[in-house]
C-alpha cells in the first residue's frame, strides 16, 4: 500500500461506524495531513477494491466506507443513529442467496447485507431522555 493509503486507512480503523470521504478528508487535514480530497477518493476506492474496507450506500446515494475487522464475508449491523457498525457472518443468508440464484439459473453470486436498527447504547439514552 502506498503512504496515502495507509494513512486513509489508519484514518477509518479508528472509527466503528461508516464514513464518508469528506469526513475522512476532514479529519485527515484536522490532524495535520496535507492530502487532497481526490487523493482521499482513489484511496478509498483502491482499498474497496483490494477488500480493505466496506462500502455502504445511504439513502441520500453517497458511498460511506468502513474498514474491515475481518477477511472473510460479512454483512453489518448498522445503528440509524450513531452509525456504530457490527459485522455479522450469515450463514443463512449465504445459502438463500445460492439457492434463489441457482433456482433462477445464475451462476457466480454475490450480495451486500446491512441491517439497520438502534443500538442498545442509543436505545437506552432514548429512554432517558
Amino acid at each position: 500500500m502506498t503512504t496515502r493509503r495507509d494513512a486513509v486507512h489508519d484514518t477509518l480503523r479508528k472509527n466503528e461506524g461508516f464514513r464518508s470521504a469528506q469526513d475522512v478528508y476532514a479529519e485527515m487535514r484536522l490532524h495535520g495531513a496535507k492530502i487532497g480530497l481526490t487523493t482521499v477518493y482513489r484511496a478509498l476506492q483502491a482499498l474497496a477494491d483490494g477488500g480493505k474496507v466496506d462500502v455502504l450506500r445511504t439513502d441520500e446515494g453517497e458511498s460511506v466506507y468502513r474498514a474491515c475487522a475481518t477477511d472473510s464475508h460479512h454483512h453489518h449491523l448498522v445503528c440509524r443513529r450513531c452509525g456504530r457498525t457490527v459485522e455479522v457472518a450469515g450463514p443463512a443468508v449465504e445459502r438463500w442467496a445460492e439457492m434463489v440464484g441457482s433456482e433462477h439459473g445464475f451462476t457466480e453470486i454475490t450480495h451486500t447485507v446491512e441491517v439497520f436498527g438502534t443500538c442498545q447504547s442509543c436505545s437506552t439514552s432514548a429512554r432517558v431522555s
